[in-house]
């Protein structure tokens, strides 16, 4: 086993990865919470949060009291907020890992959330929200999941509204730490080169007094659909950018592989069938892919691509085109290289100590189970030819089809009539 999965009293899971011949060592701290697991007034209150973890403890008083202290010591650190759960990371020469492992945990467990700092922090997440909007080819992917999901969580923003943010106070925002980041919705890994019993007793001892609670549970998502569907969001734009997809498979489902190799041969790579098509053959984009999206009660494949306005019902029928003609003619070469494809990328991305926590941690915090290198590999493997011909069957279907655009377009009825499939 390449790892070790430590379960303490109250909850808390440790999972440590040692990995030999390097000098860096990573820490991730992931909870099980997210923009899925709030109430729609505080939408986008995970994200807040996850800013305001860096603005001081009493031990560090002030942003620049955290940052200095990494900076010195040339630490990678960051946080980020998902759909179904938030993770702070630190990457340090494994001579540093005790400032790491201190800065890190002092943050998470003892942040002051003051009233000021929350003031100040609200106006740079409403400057943040305002970036995503300007950047299409980024705003396009939450008009997608909106267009899926609609009014409810699943649906929502991960950085909410401006509207939201602006009403949030500091008793909102401790009232959810308070309910959400409790130990048995965390998980810790450690990730590179470490004193294999030091260092995870510390990470114990540091985290023994984390808050014991039952969280709150993640709403079922609701899927309702028969007929295709499109959302448009109309304003004046270089390019025309579009999701053109299909509802597919959670994350527990066994043919998200078979999934994953659709989306690789579909728009994976350069060589794919839609790159090829779109880009390579007619010039129609700069950028085109496809790829498998799964969370804990929905999934979707999904193409993206950025064209001209006048190019716009082109590329969507050349991407139904390849989405027909994969239910049927689809070749052992192709889902070979496939395989290879998606084995290799994974693999790669097992370079680092940071790869490794978030593979461990992503595993065990979304599905409980965490899976070598080479079972995940061999889970690959196991897709036959008439599996992807099944799945290609039963995911494109015209009842769940859906197209997101943003640019200048007015007549919606188009729309509709090219969803014909």
């Amino acid at each position: 086993m390449f790892y070790k999965k430590t379960e303490f009293g109250n909850g808390l899971r440790l999972i440590t990865v040692p990995l030999k011949d390097i000098k860096t060592a990573a820490i991730l701290i992931l909870v099980k919470t997210g923009s899925v697991y709030e109430k729609k007034r505080e939408n986008g209150i995970s994200h807040v949060l996850e800013h305001m973890l860096f603005k001081g403890t009493k031990k560090r008083p002030h942003t620049i009291n955290i940052a200095r202290e990494l900076d010195s010591v040339g630490a990678k650190f960051n946080a980020f907020t998902g759909k179904e759960f938030m993770g702070f990371y630190t990457m340090v020469n494994s001579r540093h890992l005790d400032i790491g492992l201190d800065v890190l945990s002092d943050i998470f467990l003892n942040s002051k959330l003051e009233k000021i700092e929350l003031e100040r922090e609200k106006k740079v997440i409403i400057e943040e929200i305002k970036m995503y909007y300007d950047t299409p080819m980024r705003h396009i992917e939450d008009l997608w999941e909106n267009l899926l999901y609609g009014d409810q969580p699943a649906g929502w923003d991960i950085a909410g509204t401006k509207e939201n943010v602006q009403k949030m106070n500091q008793e909102s925002l401790k009232g959810y730490y308070s309910s959400q980041f409790v130990a048995s919705s965390t998980v810790i890994v450690l990730a590179g080169k470490f004193e294999k019993t030091g260092v995870p007793k510390k990470i114990g001892d540091s985290f023994s007094k984390m808050k014991i609670g039952l969280p709150r549970k993640i709403p079922k998502t609701q899927e309702k659909q028969n007929k295709p569907q499109y959302l448009l969001e109309h304003r004046k734009t270089d390019q025309t950018h579009l999701i053109l997809g299909t509802r597919a498979y959670n994350v527990f489902h066994p043919d998200k592989y078979a999934l994953s190799i659709l989306a690789a041969i579909l728009g994976g790579n350069m060589s794919s069938r839609l790159f090829t098509s779109i880009r390579e053959r007619r010039g129609l984009a700069y950028y085109v892919h496809t790829l498998g999206g799964s969370h804990s009660d929905r999934g979707y494949l999904a193409t993206s691509a950025g064209v001209e306005h006048q190019k716009l019902e082109k590329t969507v029928k050349l991407i139904l085109k390849e989405y027909k003609r994969i239910i049927d003619d689809v070749t052992e070469d192709e889902l070979n290289r496939a395989k290879e494809f998606l084995k290799g990328r994974f693999l790669i991305e097992l370079e680092g100590p940071d790869d490794y926590g978030f593979f461990v941690g992503g595993e065990e915090i979304t599905i409980g189970e965490i899976l070598t290198p080479e079972e995940k590999c061999a889970k690959i493997d196991k897709v036959m030819l008439g599996d992807l011909k099944r799945v290609a069957k039963d995911i494109f279907r015209a009842e769940k089809l859906n197209l997101a655009v943003i640019g200048p377009h007015k007549n919606k009825n188009k729309f509709q009539k090219l969803l014909g499939f």
